[in-house]
């Protein structure tokens, strides 16, 4: 599986698992030409590349499943062992991450809402869960699949921005359906339109509405798409920056994976924080009645 210089070694760590359609006629990398168009894994990177939009990335999805459920599990777990008594272990872990988030809503939301605190819970450990697997050695996982007949294996969802921007857009669905829901059709409109410029003259007014729709629209539009590249662009760093490390000797990997490991340990709950504090503050702003 590992390539033979630098390049083809990272390139091949950054390539993920993907499942999607090539078209009749195509020339694939062991030289088969496809009789009639086909549904199938992709044997390289430039066959992943010519599968288009719809194009699956199976190991993103795939993990980010397994962690979701791992999350859900546990949790079940810790509520249906929950006593009154004295807790153990999990019991104790559960109650304080709970504990914490519960918190950080009541600071932060100023709603009424019972979706928002169980939906911060979900995202942050979820996301933590992702951005967790970036500490697992870069060659381990994806040799063990080698062997498995599996040729490309990312094992750190959030490296995807495909995965990052999926949950953004959730929040961001989530954000549009509460603001109407709270503030009216007419109360959304009027954010969009009637905001930050106006005035009382009726005519002023009406010219203004396009400069406020622009400035609105873009600041709308860009809350999904920076609460997404903000998460994957400091998952995809560390995670490279690991790849670069595992090309050094041997000596050198623990001399560096170690110190950085340790410092990404902060980066990843963080990143996971930074994701769950954002999306309440736009459900806050969402629930926040204008009239």
């Amino acid at each position: 599986m590992m390539a033979g210089s630098a390049s083809e070694y990272i390139q091949h760590h950054l390539q993920n698992l993907t499942y999607g359609k090539l078209p009749a006629g195509y020339e694939r990398a062991d030289g088969t030409v496809l009789q009639e168009a086909q549904w199938t894994m992709a044997h390289s990177a430039a066959e992943a590349s010519d599968m288009g939009f719809m194009a699956l990335h199976v190991d993103s999805l795939g993990w980010s499943v397994a962690l979701g459920v791992i999350f859900l599990f546990v949790f079940r777990l810790a509520a249906k062992r929950a006593t009154s008594g004295q807790p153990g272990g999990l019991q104790n872990f559960v109650e304080v991450m709970v504990e914490f988030v519960d918190n950080s809503v009541k600071e932060t939301f100023h709603g009424k809402n019972k979706v928002i605190a169980p939906l911060s819970l979900t995202i942050f450990c979820w996301v933590f869960l992702m951005n967790l697997m970036d500490l697992v050695p870069v060659d381990f996982l994806p040799q063990l699949f080698h062997l498995m007949g599996l040729e490309y294996m990312k094992v750190v969802p959030t490296t995807d921005v495909n995965i990052t921007l999926g949950m953004s857009l959730s929040v961001f669905f989530l954000v549009i359906f509460y603001s109407v829901k709270v503030k009216g059709v007419g109360g959304f409109l009027g954010e969009l339109t009637l905001h930050p410029f106006s005035s009382d003259n009726l005519i002023l007014k009406i010219l203004l509405i396009p400069v406020n729709l622009l400035l609105e629209g873009v600041s709308l539009l860009a809350k999904p798409i920076s609460l997404a590249l903000r998460l994957f662009g400091n998952l995809y760093a560390g995670e490279l920056i690991f790849i670069l490390i595992a090309l050094l000797p041997l000596w050198a990997q623990w001399t560096l994976s170690v110190p950085w490991a340790i410092f990404h340990i902060l980066i990843i709950t963080l990143q996971a924080f930074i994701f769950m504090m954002l999306t309440i503050v736009y459900l806050s702003m969402a629930h926040e009645d204008s009239h």
